[in-house]
Order: C-alpha cells, then structure tokens, then sequence
C-alpha cells in the first residue's frame, strides 16, 4: 500500500497563521496604531522609575562596592588602548596648551586665573578629541571593538552580581563576548537610525556656504525640517540603546531584542531618554571635579619642575576617566533597564541578591521614588 502523509488544508493553516498574528498582537505592548488615535490610558503603564539622583548614587554605589572586578577590568582596557590604539602624546598636549596660552596673551598681560586656564585646556582637550587625535582607521576599529568588549563584559559581571553569583573577571572576559556578533548587528542598525541627523549636519553645512538660512523664512523652514529628524532619530535610537542592552542575554537574536525592547520603552520611552540626558549631566560634573584638581596639579608641578614637561600624566589621566566613565555608563543604563523588566515581571518584590535587596529596599524607602500617575480620562465607550 502506498503511504499517505496528511497535510493540513489551506484553510486552517490560515486559520492557525491569523490565531498566531492574533497572539503576537495581544502580548505586544505597544498600542498605538496607524490612523488610529491613541488615548492616555490606551499606553500609559504603571513604573514607579527610582529618581534621577538617587539612580545615578545607587550605581556609584555598586560599581564602587564591586571594585575587585571593576577595578582591573579598567586597567585592563586602558593598557589595550594604550598598545592598540594610542596614548595621546605630551606633545600634543602642550600643544593644546601653548595654544590656550598665547589665545589669552592680551587678557591682563597673560596672567590668567589658574583654575579659568584649567578648566578652558580641559574643554579644549575633550571637545576637539584630543583622546584620538591622529587616529588610523585600523585603530578606531580597534577602540569601537574594545569598547563593545568593555560594554559586553561590564553588563556580564552585572547580570551575574545582581543574580547572587561570585565570579572571577577572567569567567567574564572568556563568557561576555558570545553575543559579540549579535551585538555587532544592533550597533549597525543604530547607525542606519543615525542617518536623519547625518543628512542635518550635511544640509547645515551646504545651507550655511550658501546662505541659504539668510532669509527667514527659510530659516523656520530648516529648522522644522531639522527638529523632525533629529526627533526621528532619538525616537529610534532610543528603543534600539535598550536592545543594545537586551542582546547582551544568552540566545537571544538581535531583531527578538528589538521588538522586545520596543515593548519594553512602550509608555516609558520619555523617562527612559531623561535618564540618558541626566547621564551627560552625571558625565560633566565628574570630570570637572576630578579632572580640574589634575591639571593644576600638573600645572603646578610643570611650573615647579622642568623635567615633568615630558610625563603624560593628563594624557593617562584621561584615558583612565574614559575608560571608567564607559563602565560608569553601562552600569548606570543596565541598572534601569533591570529595574524596568523587574517592574513588568513582578519579580523586584523577590530578588535573590544580597545587594539587589538592599537596591530594592532603598528604592522602596527612597522619598526619590516618583509616584505612578493615573489618568483621570475615561475610556472611549464608542
């Protein structure tokens, strides 16, 4: 006899593909819908988010408690940095410095307050990318590939202290860089987002050689025009930063992170772009209260002694501050992540780390706590 197989007609395997499009629909988060207009409490979602404040000490607070890991972990990058892609030299330093000097020669005969000319060569040095300056292409590839590494490593060695685990930094240096490719995917995908703002700065210039911005009218017409895409832009580099987190996880494809951190930002989104803003706000205060006290000190000491003209002290200085705040900055944003997907499962009330319940406990005292705000607006009987 010959052997029958049995297939499913056309009819209920599009059945089973519309009851699983039906599914996918109700588990997402997000309900905005095109044409269709989407009310407050069609979105709004319980997150009781910690504030900005009391998050960024909480993470100093972590980092610094896990400082055995952390601590050669930087060294570690900065010595990478240093053989792969370069120190910048002492001589470019003095460079930026004569530079300064001879630029404030006819303010009061040279003499200019010591902390004014610190904190300008400061500035001076990190705007114009003293860090990279003279950089091959080969070794711009190499930082970006260090600092993914850095990146994968730090949300590692947190995923594990925050689960209760005692690891060692070389399980996480062996064990981190498995999702390297996926990760690789999600860093393109956020450059293809960057694009809008690219095609900004690439009007901007043509506009501004060809007065173009000189009328007006034009003026408002460019601005709107640049607003919407830089808009556009930080609305999906946004999601796409929480994938960037979320692809980190063992086994999970990049386009899943997407679409996972997508319904993840659905309703939060703006809390979410604060907390990156306030981290820029954390950024410069650091580096003015660190990095000030260095280069008087190493004013000081070049005015004092002639022979420390040729030590790059500044230039290692600042190497280590970037290095650092890298990890400051994947700490900060995988803590809040953490604290978003603890919030939708419902398991922060559970945690099973030490120093998550201390975390959790601080969150839940902490008068820094916003409160959820409900919407007061009835839902559409129509």
């Amino acid at each position: 006899m010959a052997k029958t197989t049995s297939k499913k007609p056309k009819s209920e395997k599009l059945a089973s593909f519309k009851a699983d499009l039906a599914q996918r629909k109700k588990t997402r988060k997000n309900p905005h819908r095109s044409f269709h207009r989407s009310y407050h409490e069609d979105y709004a979602r319980e997150f009781a988010a910690p504030g900005l404040l009391h998050h960024a000490m909480t993470t100093f607070r972590f980092v610094f408690k896990n400082w055995r890991l952390f601590l050669p972990l930087v060294l570690l990058i900065v010595i990478l940095n240093i053989v792969l892609v370069g120190l910048m030299s002492e001589a470019t330093y003095t460079q930026f410095q004569d530079t300064l000097d001879e630029s404030l020669a006819g303010l009061k005969e040279g003499q200019v307050n010591q902390v004014a000319r610190a904190g300008l060569l400061l500035i001076s040095t990190v705007t114009t990318g003293g860090l990279t300056q003279g950089a091959s292409e080969v070794q711009q590839v190499f930082g970006l590939l260090l600092f993914i590494i850095l990146w994968l490593v730090t949300i590692y060695i947190l995923r594990h202290r925050l689960a209760g685990h005692n690891l060692k930094l070389r399980d996480a240096l062996y064990n981190a860089l498995t999702p390297l490719l996926s990760t690789l995917v999600i860093a393109l995908i956020i450059l293809v987002e960057l694009i809008p703002i690219a095609i900004v700065v690439i009007t901007y210039s043509a506009a501004v050689q060809t007065d173009f911005l000189a009328t007006p009218f034009y003026a408002l017409v460019f601005f709107i025009f640049a607003a919407l895409l830089i808009l556009l832009s930080v609305y999906l580099v946004s999601s796409s930063l929480l994938a960037l987190i979320a692809v980190s996880a063992p086994g999970l494809y990049p386009l899943v992170a997407i679409r996972t951190a997508n319904d993840l930002a659905s309703g939060r989104r703006i809390r979410w772009i604060i907390r990156v803003l306030f981290l820029f706000f954390i950024f410069a205060v650091v580096w003015v209260v660190i990095m000030l006290p260095l280069i008087l000190l190493d004013l000081w000491l070049k005015d004092l002694w002639s022979w420390t003209e040729g030590v790059p002290f500044i230039p290692l200085m600042l190497q280590i501050m970037t290095v650092f705040s890298s990890v400051y900055m994947t700490a900060y944003l995988y803590l809040f992540y953490r604290h978003m997907l603890n919030f939708d499962d419902e398991t922060i009330e559970n945690p099973k780390d030490p120093e998550e319940i201390e975390l959790t406990s601080e969150e839940k005292q902490s008068p820094a706590l916003k409160p959820i705000r409900k919407s007061r607006r009835k839902n559409d009987q129509n």
